[in-house]
């Protein structure tokens, strides 16, 4: 009876062991098995990764592939503008000579007119002195003598010029016409204007419509007392009226009207002269 149970016991026994061994292994693979699982959960997402970068590199070597393309583009315009250039330097060389000629040309036309103008007021300061050392105090109460813009201004009052109501020259006018018609003479180069201006009050004379005519009328009788008393060349005189438009004080006052109603004596350089000057300036236009 003893030898079943023995068998008994060591069936059981063996049973246990077998039982416990299997156990083991279940639980060596069950940890595998989770090992795996997170192995394969690192690679799945390492791969999500690299998809990403790599669809990154895709999109920033399409950019760089456009960029080379844009400065290949932009290099051969440049090498085409520098063909052209190349192409037209002759001509480039040419315009720009040209261009140096005319800019020196210029320089010399206005070096010829800056010459000229110094010259024109020069003459004028010493005809100006000249004219102001030969008239006595009273005479120099009544002329006014400017230099404006190289133009010589000797202004007259008409108390002096004229009789009074007149366009009649008066006695005591004639010395210092005189004076002036020797400085008009001694420097024969110039033009003479003789320009006569009235206040605003209106005339009322025979034969004279308004102050325009008698304005004119005075500057006439200046022209010919210069022509026929103290020989000055007509061809060189000019007589103009500007009336009651040309003030240089107000007219509300007797001092004011005393003051416009006056002859200026314009001397100037001639205008053919100038036309001369004009027509030696260089041409300025390109072909």
């Amino acid at each position: 009876m003893k030898y079943p149970l023995i068998i008994c016991a060591l069936l059981a026994l063996a049973t246990l062991g077998s039982s416990c061994t299997s156990n083991k292994k279940f639980a060596a693979l069950q940890a595998s098995y989770t090992q795996l699982q997170q192995s394969n959960q690192d690679l799945s997402s390492r791969l999500q990764a690299s998809e990403s970068d790599l669809n990154g590199s895709k999109i920033r070597i399409k950019s760089l592939d456009e960029q080379i393309a844009s400065e290949k583009a932009n290099v051969a315009a440049l090498q085409t503008a520098l063909n052209n250039c190349l192409n037209s330097s002759t001509q480039g060389n040419a315009n720009i000579s040209k261009l140096v000629d005319e800019i020196n040309s210029s320089n010399k036309y206005i070096q010829q007119l800056v010459n000229s103008k110094n010259k024109s007021d020069s003459l004028n300061l010493v005809l100006t002195n000249n004219l102001t050392r030969s008239l006595s105090r009273e005479e120099i109460r009544d002329v006014d003598i400017q230099v404006l813009k190289g133009v010589v201004y000797i202004s007259l009052a008409d108390n002096m010029l004229y009789k009074s109501g007149s366009y009649e020259i008066s006695d005591k006018a004639g010395e210092t016409l005189a004076k002036i018609a020797k400085i008009i003479t001694d420097y024969n180069s110039y033009d003479v204007l003789i320009e006569g201006n009235t206040d605003n009050v209106p005339i009322s004379m025979p034969n004279i419509r308004n102050n325009w005519d008698l304005s004119t009328l005075r500057a006439s009788s200046v022209v010919m007392a210069l022509q026929n008393n103290y020989g000055v060349d007509p061809k060189r005189l000019t007589a103009a009226g500007r009336g009651e438009y040309n003030t240089i004080a107000p007219n509300d006052n007797e001092a004011g009207k005393a003051r416009n109603r006056r002859t200026q004596i314009i001397i100037t350089p001639k205008l053919d002269q100038f036309m001369e000057l004009i027509g030696k300036a260089p041409e300025t236009s390109l072909d």
